[in-house]
């Protein structure tokens, strides 16, 4: 009897590049690479190697210099011929349609960079009709300056004009230009429906949200991957999709919470992540409504990231690129269980960095900073979460006291 082997599914290889230039020194690149090392393995690629090279600015052509993309091409020929071929190349930056045409050219192998890996992601996570709509109005508004690079491999027909003909010639287009116009054509009206689509489930939002009654409205913010969802379990004893991978939550989770005597509103949203595509923000602007309605902002942040406080500004600064900037927040530092620290010897004389501050020092710098208005838990491990819960009582009380001045409490509690 014959038999079957079943192979294993190979994943698909990935390599880096990146830029170490004025404004980005080479810790940062290196961070920003570790970010797109777990976005490409949230997407299902391994990566293999990586590539950094110092430019004042990316080139325009080839984004790399001309020497660093012969060593990029040389490692992919050197894996080729050791049978350990490469599946793509993922640049840190927004390329553009040119830059991606010419490294294609030469490297002759797929070319992705954050922004396509960014909308790879969202595609597979998108769950609902709605996150589906948006997540492919980006992907059109992405493809639409770079349809041209769709297109290279229908030849353009030259042909003659006039009497003497000859190269550059003005009326006679080839297929690859005639397919290009209808593409564009097509992906036009396409995103017109998509549009108009979004436009009915805004309504339908906006609707729901004022028929949410009189409760206060409480949205977790933060930056992807901090333990937004985990929370939201936690709090509203319900079953949020929660896992250590980016963007495992893209719609919003609205959830009716009750903490003693007092029902609210907690929404779970999107987390943000650095360089996030602007196509993105605007086409997820039915469920950041959520955060720019929303009463109280909870903030949370993963205090065992090394460079936690730089995404602590991405999300303030995403915040204010949706217009949601200056409404009551609470900073909450979550996975205190994870926070780690170096100790100094005491034979070492340079000064102390945030690395060797240790988790009760980081603390009291914080609270010395944001007064009350910040929290030390672990989700996961329901550290400090009554704390949590008494804190978040007590603002969103005063919040429904103001808004709300007649007492709706969902009962009253006899011991005031």
């Amino acid at each position: 009897m014959k038999e079957f082997v079943i192979s294993e599914v190979q994943t698909e290889t990935a390599i880096l590049v990146g830029l170490v230039t004025k404004t980005q020194d080479e810790r940062k690149t290196n961070e920003y690479l570790d970010e797109l090392a777990f976005l490409a393995e949230t997407a299902g690629a391994v990566v293999v190697k990586r590539f950094t090279q110092k430019m004042d600015q990316a080139n325009s052509v080839t984004y790399v210099g001309k020497g660093k993309l012969e060593e990029i091409k040389q490692y992919l020929l050197d894996e080729a011929e050791a049978e350990r071929e490469v599946g793509m190349v993922i640049f840190d930056d927004e390329l553009s349609a040119k830059q991606i045409r010419n490294i294609e050219g030469e490297l002759k192998i797929k070319i992705l960079d954050r922004t396509s890996l960014i909308l790879d992601i969202f595609a597979m996570r998108a769950q609902t009709a709605n996150a589906k709509t948006q997540v492919e109005l980006a992907q059109y508004k992405y493809m639409l300056p770079r349809l041209q690079r769709l297109w290279t491999h229908l030849e353009r027909q030259g042909g003659g004009s006039g009497a003497g003909g000859g190269k550059g010639s003005v009326g006679l287009r080839g297929p690859g230009e005639t397919q290009l116009e209808m593409d564009r054509r097509i992906i036009l009206n396409r995103m017109s429906l998509l549009k108009e689509r979004l436009a009915e489930i805004d309504k339908q939002k906006a609707t729901q949200r004022k028929n949410r009654g009189r409760l206060i409205r409480v949205a977790l913010v933060g930056y992807t991957n901090v333990g937004k969802s985990t929370l939201m379990n936690q709090l509203a004893k319900s079953e949020v999709f929660a896992e250590n991978k980016l963007f495992a939550t893209l719609d919003t989770t609205v959830r009716k919470v009750i903490i003693e005597n007092l029902p609210f509103l907690l929404s779970d949203t999107v987390g943000f992540i650095r360089k996030l595509p602007t196509d993105l923000v605007d086409s997820f602007k039915s469920t950041l409504d959520e955060v720019r309605e929303a009463d109280l902002l909870l903030h949370i942040v993963d205090i065992s990231h090394p460079d936690f406080e730089e995404q602590i500004e991405v999300v303030n600064k995403t915040l204010a690129d949706i217009g949601a900037a200056g409404k009551p927040m609470m900073l909450v530092f979550n996975k205190i269980d994870a926070y780690s620290y170096v100790e100094k010897a005491e034979d070492d004389l340079t000064p102390r960095t945030k690395e060797n501050l240790t988790l009760d020092e980081l603390m009291q710098t914080w609270m010395a900073k944001m007064e009350d208005n910040c929290l030390f838990i672990s989700a996961r491990e329901k550290v400090n979460l009554e704390k949590f819960k008494e804190v978040v009582y007590a603002r969103v009380k005063e919040l429904h006291v103001q808004k709300y001045p007649y007492n709706d409490f969902l009962y009253q509690t006899y011991e005031e």
